[in-house]
Order: structure tokens, then sequence, then C-alpha cells
């Protein structure tokens, strides 16, 4: 039940992190998510086969944790009205999205703990929608593309260094892979811990 829990909890948290990507850039001056078919929360439109169900299935099996995304949303950069910071602007939304999340149900599990004002399933509810929110956000901010954090680490790299982007991209898949299974569970799994307890308060 749990697992069935984190799987939907996943889903929609990762179509929320995309729409957010589209809305954004819409507002930015780029309406190609839009044209795609890409701001609705039909999840149909925004899973990807590997990270949205293969990948989730196989860390939550073997390691107890899920982590997955959705199809990242099209955008197109020459579009935006800002050239060097409207990309990096578009990759925060997803992230600060999965924040914004954490931050609501983290202060409602506070509040709840001090109050006593909602039954024991709801802690373990909200509990997990931040715990995975958490994990959204943390892993999308590593500048491996087409990860979030690549596009913030463009928007910063002097324009001499743009190589490291271009190394980055076209050895993406093998980073992202070395990444999930051998860097995240030791270093990035206990931030994402430290940072749950201290939202919420409680555990893991």
């Amino acid at each position: 039940m749990e697992f069935i829990f984190a799987i939907t909890i996943l889903i929609l948290s990762v179509i929320l992190h995309e729409i957010s990507h589209g809305y954004v850039a819409y507002l930015l001056g780029d309406s190609t998510a839009k044209y795609a078919g890409r701001l609705t929360l039909n999840p149909l439109s925004h899973l990807d086969i590997f990270g949205s169900v293969i990948l989730p299935v196989f860390t939550y099996l073997t390691g107890g944790f899920i982590i997955g995304w959705a199809k990242p949303v099209p955008f197109n950069p020459y579009n935006l009205k800002n050239q060097k910071w409207g990309p990096a602007i578009v990759g925060a939304a997803g992230p600060l999205t999965n924040l914004l999340i954490v931050v609501i149900f983290g202060t409602l599990i506070r509040l709840s703990s001090t109050f006593s004002l909602l039954p024991v399933a709801f802690f373990q509810l909200a509990s997990l929608i931040v715990f995975i929110n958490l994990i959204l956000a943390v892993l999308n901010l590593i500048p491996i593309p087409p990860l979030d954090g690549s596009r913030l680490l463009s928007a910063f790299l002097p324009f001499r260094w743009q190589k490291i982007q271009y190394t980055l991209e076209r050895y993406s898949f093998i980073f992202v892979i070395i990444f999930i299974f051998f860097v995240w569970p030791h270093i990035f799994l206990p931030i994402v811990s430290f940072l749950f307890k201290l939202i919420t308060g409680l555990t893991i």
C-alpha cells in the first residue's frame, strides 16, 4: 500500500514539476509547451516509461527509496524574453514547485504535531509527500543534463567554460546512471534525510 501511495505521489509531483516549467516558459514568451499539449494535468502527456515507471520501481525494491522524473517539457530558449537568465528561470521552476509543496506539507506536519489537529494517517501521507518532493527538488538541482540544474549551471558559467556543459550533455546518460546508483545513496540521500528532519521535525 505504501508503494502504491509513493508511486501516485511521485507521478502527481513530477506532473506539477513539468507543468511549472512549461507555464513559466509561457509567461516568459515561449509557447512551445502549450502547443505540445504539456500544460495539462493529464499524466499520459508527461510520463516517461523509464523515469516514471521502471526506475522508481527498481529503486524502491532495491534501496527502499524512489527516484523518478517525467518527460522534459519542450521549450525554445530563443523565444524567451530574457535570453541569458530565461532558461535558468524555466529550469528553476520545477524544483521550486517541489520545494513549495515541501514547505506547505512540512508546515502542516509541524502545526499538527504541535496542536494535534490531524490524525496519524495524515502524518504518514504528508511525510511521504514531503520526502518524495525533497528527492525531486534535490535530484533536479544536480547540474547534469537533462536535469534542471544543468540550465542553472549554463547560466552562471562564463562563455569560455561552456565546454563543460557540452561534455556533460554528450555523456549525460552515463553521468546520470553513475550518480543515481553510486553517488545518490551515499551523499545526497543523507542530505535529503537531514532536510526532511529539519523541515518536519520527524525522522525517516
